[in-house]
């Protein structure tokens, strides 16, 4: 008599997520404790997983924004903001907190509604991570990647850069930026449109006499806008640029700081399209117009008229950078308030508030930033973030034609997504 070898229980169901990232983590990790029968597996192809979570913040990790209001969140996405209304409703900053404080971690709220860990190191976020996918039962597959994707039926093969095949029942592309990535032209084969990819989220090239040897300077609450005349050329304007108010800094190489990354992202098309040369205004008061700052001047004339024009007259606006200003308007050294004329004056109040600067260029720190374009948003259901085209092929943060403004935005929305596409791919039979 013989008998045959005991066969082991095929799992429920496999669930692959390709991309070891933010919304990688959070999708596999909601799948298996969702659906703890069902296997899950994250294939990351770089032997390194949270890589954008581990810089961001200056390698705080700037995990989320205290904004509670569903429809107030979705407008700092300059792409999305439609989409991710009703997908906050589902999963919003609150509930993330709740998350991460159920795992141990709490978040603190700054100045500016940035949050970061109690603990202000990255490391936390990423431990905390791990933690919940170990006892989740996620396999974490490092150094392999996706190369290509084949639908069938009732699953999908997956062509592994190892040289394997898999099946899989559901898989969740997560793999961030689809720039240089081999998945694009799977992607387009299953059906997908991919929107033009373009940086978003850096820095502006700025070389001037003005700000040269102030590196590290900064006024927190300064406005800069796009001379609208250099946007004439670019194919995908569509709207007045609109200013963006915050903190500049001045760096080695130009402008950086919320206020610029802030621009660069709702102008990422526009920028990508003029190659990055155009001209740029900056406001150092922010909001303050002509006429306010007339007044300001008469006051001055009045009460400090033997001052020197070039003494520090506004607490927002650092001395030195106050100098070049003065120096910029053809004012000399030692003119007082009280002999400053107003064809002068108009000049001093232009470079004040009006200050015009052409940009050559940007910057991009390391991979902090963002990819606007990705995926079309017409051809995902938000409310489970599966393909409309495709049965069982889910996505969840940057591949996606999604991104926010500087301040936690683009992490939360890796968060929604990754957490909606995991409930979901749990469920689905």
């Amino acid at each position: 008599m013989t008998t045959s070898k005991p066969t082991a229980a095929l799992p429920e169901k496999h669930i692959a997520i390709i991309g070891g990232g933010a919304g990688g983590f959070f999708a596999a990790i909601t799948a298996a404790e969702a659906n703890p029968a069902a296997s899950v597996t994250i294939y990351e192809r770089s032997q390194y997983t949270l890589s954008k979570v581990k810089i961001s913040g200056g390698g705080r990790c700037n995990v989320t924004h205290s904004c509670f209001d569903p429809a107030k969140l979705a407008t700092h996405y300059p792409r999305g903001s439609r989409e991710l209304h009703g997908a906050f409703h589902r999963w919003q900053p609150q509930d993330t907190i709740h998350w991460f404080a159920e795992r141990g971690v709490t978040l603190k709220t700054e100045s500016d509604g940035r949050m970061f860990p109690d603990s202000d190191d990255s490391q936390t976020i990423i431990d905390c991570f791990h933690t919940a996918a170990d006892n989740a039962g996620v396999k974490l597959l490092k150094g392999v990647g996706l190369k290509n994707l084949t639908h069938h039926s009732s699953h999908f093969t997956l062509h592994l850069s190892s040289g394997a095949e898999i099946q899989a029942d559901a898989v969740c592309i997560a793999t961030g930026s689809l720039k240089a990535s081999p998945l694009t032209r799977a992607l387009e084969g299953l059906g997908h449109t991919i929107e033009p990819l373009a940086p978003s989220l850096f820095a502006f090239n700025v070389a001037d006499s003005r700000t040269h040897g102030l590196s590290g300077l900064s006024v927190q609450a300064a406005s800069v806008s796009l001379v609208a005349s250099a946007l004439a050329n670019a194919s995908s304007r569509q709207s007045k640029p609109a200013p963006q108010t915050g903190p500049i800094l001045i760096t080695h190489r130009g402008f950086s700081g919320p206020a610029i990354l802030r621009l660069s992202a709702w102008e990422a098309r526009s920028l990508q399209d003029l190659n990055y040369h155009f001209d740029i205004m900056i406001n150092w008061l922010g909001d303050q117009t002509e006429n306010q700052v007339r007044e300001q001047f008469a006051k001055l004339r009045t009460h400090k008229g033997r001052t020197l024009v070039r003494t520090k007259a506004f607490e927002a606006i650092p001395r030195r950078l106050w100098e070049r200003i003065v120096d910029a308007a053809g004012i000399s050294e030692d003119t007082p308030w009280s002999q400053l004329s107003k064809t002068v004056e108009t000049k001093l109040i232009h470079e004040l508030i009006a200050g015009r600067f052409s940009v050559q260029g940007k910057t991009t720190n390391k991979d902090e930033f963002v990819t606007c374009g990705g995926v079309r948003l017409k051809e995902i259901d938000f409310k489970t973030m599966q393909s409309r085209k495709v049965s069982g092929l889910y996505f969840a943060g940057e591949c996606l034609d999604i991104d926010g403004i500087t301040g936690g935005f683009n992490f939360q929305a890796a968060w929604t997504g990754g957490r909606i596409a995991g409930i979901a791919m749990a469920a689905d039979r």
